[in-house]
């Protein structure tokens, strides 16, 4: 069974960052302006972190909002 990310989110910074799995970062990979990907020492995704995370969310966050409102 896979255990579902954890998801952390610091408003003071506007960092998202999403804990694939446990483990100690070595390196990090920008691959878009401000969302970078932190590996460990195998190179596996340990977590995928989003610098300005509001600016990538708020054009989604509306229609999420409006979904949980009808279920």
């Amino acid at each position: 069974m896979n255990k579902k990310p954890i998801i952390n989110y610091d408003s003071k910074s506007d960092i998202l960052y999403i804990v694939a799995k446990k483990g100690k970062e070595e390196e990090f990979v920008e691959i878009a302006p401000g969302i970078n990907v932190e590996l460990d020492d195998r190179g596996q995704v340990i977590g995928i972190e989003i610098l300005n995370a509001s600016k990538y969310l708020k054009p989604i966050a509306k229609p999420l909002y409006k979904h949980m409102e009808t279920v």
